[in-house]
């Protein structure tokens, strides 16, 4: 879906977008007739994804409806799978972290628009908002996820450099090292994995353009957190 500038839903946006945002609309009990309703802003910030603000006029005319459109990038779904993603996020979402998933289409997804701002580098590097986002990281890691408590990280390396491989030339694999990073691998994960650890579910994205906060309220609130679901043996990185 290309949209550049603020403005409409194009006509040559995916039907099935269309027919999301509609019913999305028509749940929260606004009857849309026309795709022009629909305003589009786009946000800045995603390294990976597009993301648009998209706004429609409610049923009582002085009110919008605001949700947030996420349209996957071409080509990251080598590196996880979007059903996983997709099964964490709605999880995530039960357990009341991060936004709600609020509708699919094949290319992305619509998502509750948070009203938070997002995180600085020189906001990490306050005190205050540190302890904020330590004790939000320490209630993510804390929860109780479904699915196997396996440590998925070395096998997710491991396939990483296996494709990386593919992708690169011999004299591209040879500068940048990937005929060794196996023993690397390999020696990380043995030094890694002895004694007790814990296995716990981890963000693996933390960078500050994953953490929101409220202004008001100094919520936190973590994003992006399905993008590699990873559970790493007592190696919390984030």
């Amino acid at each position: 879906m290309a949209i550049k500038k603020n403005g409409f839903i194009p006509s040559c946006a995916p039907e099935e977008l269309k027919k999301v945002l509609k019913a999305v609309a028509s749940e929260w009990g606004d009857m849309i007739k026309d795709m022009e309703e629909f305003h589009v802003v786009p946000l800045k910030g995603a390294l990976t994804n597009e993301v648009f603000q998209i706004n429609w006029p409610t049923k009582h005319g002085d009110l919008h409806q605001k949700v947030l459109v996420r349209v996957y990038g071409e080509g990251v779904e080598v590196f996880f799978n979007r059903d996983d993603e997709i099964r964490t996020f709605e999880c995530m979402s039960k357990h009341g972290q991060g936004p709600r998933l609020l509708g699919r289409f094949p290319d992305g997804r619509i998502e509750e628009f948070i009203h938070a701002r997002t995180l600085s580098a020189a906001d990490l590097r306050d005190p205050e908002i540190s302890s904020l986002v330590a004790a939000k990281l320490r209630e993510f890691h804390n929860l109780d996820m479904p699915g196997p408590k396996d440590v998925l990280l070395w096998k997710r390396l491991r396939t990483w450099l296996s494709l990386s491989k593919k992708f690169c030339s011999p004299e591209a694999a040879k500068e940048f090292g990937l005929d060794i990073l196996g023993d690397e691998i390999s020696i990380l994960e043995k030094e890694l994995s002895q004694g007790y650890q814990e296995i716990g579910f981890c963000h693996n994205d933390l960078q500050y353009g994953n953490i929101m906060m409220d202004e008001e309220t100094r919520v936190i609130t973590l994003i992006i957190f399905c993008k590699l679901k990873l559970q790493m043996r007592g190696l919390y990185v984030g």
